[in-house]
């Protein structure tokens, strides 16, 4: 990094480059006109080239001292901002929260404006993503897990808030009829699918699914006959059912919305168990206090 001029010099300059008046600049720092000057000087002499014409009056920036004033400006503007930031501490920033995008965007967001109508003075962040972000590290303050009746979150204190099945749904405009009478009508349909990381034990996938029915009913297709439409992402995955490219197997909590308005039917009276959503945090967090509070309000919606 280059070697930069005192503090003390730039701030001169910025305070006479806005008012244009060594006179005004003193003032609005708590020195005399004298002292300004000596501060400009000395910044001409480290730059090697006049920043201001003094003459003729009014005093007026040269081109380098135009070049240099924006710059100057926004790096004093960005110290205030974190030091102020420092100042304030971590109570007055954001709360960050990490899901996976899908619960993030399905359930999470549409309840924000009832956590921000009773607690306006705690904004949260969102921090939508798959990976697992480690609590520890600090990479975010709360997280809402995902896992297994069998496995719960080992990463901090868990609470567990609601839990969710799931169900083949389909768009009603490819089931006029309703619910499909028999698993043997899935090959006139495409099984829309969502992928599921290696590390998830017994996915609710279409596979699982098949197995079971093959339970209840005779005639059930083999997987390798069907049709199929893979997604990375769950949330592609549901817009596409939605859109009535398919039918997909997905959480009764993500699809919610759309069952309740009838935009997405059950296409069958057979589902799978889902996993367990839990609120995380670590032990002994400095904001103590707000994860508590986001938690109760969390569990308080299911």
């Amino acid at each position: 990094m280059e070697k930069l001029p005192p503090l003390v010099e730039l701030r001169a300059f910025d305070a006479a480059a806005r008012h244009l008046s060594f006179k005004e600049a003193a003032a609005e720092l708590g020195v005399t006109p004298t002292a300004i000057s000596h501060q400009i000087r000395l910044l001409e002499r480290y730059c090697g080239c006049a920043l201001f014409r003094r003459r003729p009056r009014p005093l007026s920036l040269t081109d380098a001292g135009a070049r240099l004033f924006p710059a100057v400006r926004t790096g004093l503007e960005g110290f205030a901002a974190a030091i102020a930031a420092v100042r304030r501490g971590p109570q007055h920033q954001p709360l960050r929260v990490t899901s996976t995008n899908a619960f993030a965007s399905r359930w999470l967001v549409p309840r924000l404006p009832t956590w921000r109508k009773l607690n306006p003075d705690a904004p949260l962040e969102v921090i939508g993503t798959d990976r697992v972000l480690d609590l520890r590290a600090g990479d975010a303050d709360v997280a809402i897990r995902y896992a297994t009746r069998r496995t719960p979150p080992s990463d901090g204190i868990a609470e567990k808030f609601l839990s969710d099945t799931f169900w083949p749904v389909g768009n009603p405009r490819l089931l006029p009829l309703g619910r499909l009478r028999r698993p043997a009508d899935l090959k006139a349909h495409v099984l829309v699918h969502s992928h599921w990381g290696r590390s998830d034990r017994d996915p609710p996938t279409w596979q699982k699914w098949l197995a079971r029915a093959r339970r209840k009913w005779r005639q059930v297709p083999e997987f390798k006959d069907l049709q199929h439409l893979s997604f990375r992402e769950e949330l592609h995955a549901i817009e596409a059912v939605i859109a009535g490219q398919g039918i997909g197997i997905f959480s009764d909590r993500l699809v919610a919305q759309e069952l309740a308005a009838q935009t997405l039917i059950k296409a069958f009276d057979l589902s799978l168990p889902g996993y367990q959503f839990y609120v995380v945090r670590r032990r002994d967090h400095p904001r103590e206090k707000s994860i508590q509070a986001f938690s109760a309000w969390v569990r308080s919606l299911t």
